[in-house]
């Protein structure tokens, strides 16, 4: 694809991502009404990184880009995740410390 091709989406398209964002929205809400357990924040988080992935794919244009900016876009989530590990990592070892009593 050269500098000059674009690929032209439907509005159906958008039309359809947006409902299913909308759909997703209003299934996180109602599942924030459940009590699950820890299936909670699991399944919270499962429709949010389902619909950031639509926005990214559908309104970011990135399933119709060049590859190099898929690999940047990738690169990008990868940071991400290791951020989220030593994040993840600093919380889990915090409570391996002893409590200073005071004086």
């Amino acid at each position: 694809m050269s500098a000059n091709e674009h690929h032209i989406v439907q509005p159906r398209t958008y039309l359809v991502i947006f409902f299913a964002l909308m759909l997703g929205t209003a299934i996180t809400v109602s599942v924030a009404f459940l009590n699950l357990g820890p299936f909670n924040d699991v399944i919270a988080m499962t429709i949010a990184c389902t619909k950031t992935l639509l926005v990214v794919l559908y309104f970011m244009h990135l399933r119709y880009s060049p590859n190099l900016t898929k690999l940047i876009a990738a690169a990008g989530f990868l940071w991400l995740g290791i951020l989220i590990v030593l994040t993840i990592s600093d919380f889990w070892t915090r409570s391996w410390l002893p409590v200073p009593q005071g004086w």
